[in-house]
């Protein structure tokens, strides 16, 4: 699919892109380009690594720990 650039550099996303990267007005998006010069668009909250271990578990505790309670769990000599 090709689009036009305007004269302030603007140019309109495709439809099924914006669908496919659930693209909305005021959504934040990040470009980059790959070492074969195309040009790379996605949103920085999916830029994550998606085989980040650490990502992927982020907010999924169900565990409500005060911390002065974790503290003491970590430093007891049991």
């Amino acid at each position: 699919m090709q689009t036009t650039l305007t004269s302030k550099g603007q140019v309109t996303i495709p439809k099924h892109i914006r669908d496919a990267l659930h693209l909305e007005p005021g959504c934040a998006i990040e470009f980059s380009i790959n070492r074969d010069g195309d040009v790379v668009l996605k949103r920085p909250d999916q830029a994550l690594r998606a085989d980040d271990r650490f990502e992927r578990m982020r907010g999924k505790a169900d565990v409500k720990w005060r911390t002065d309670d974790l503290m003491a769990l970590l430093r007891s000599d049991d």
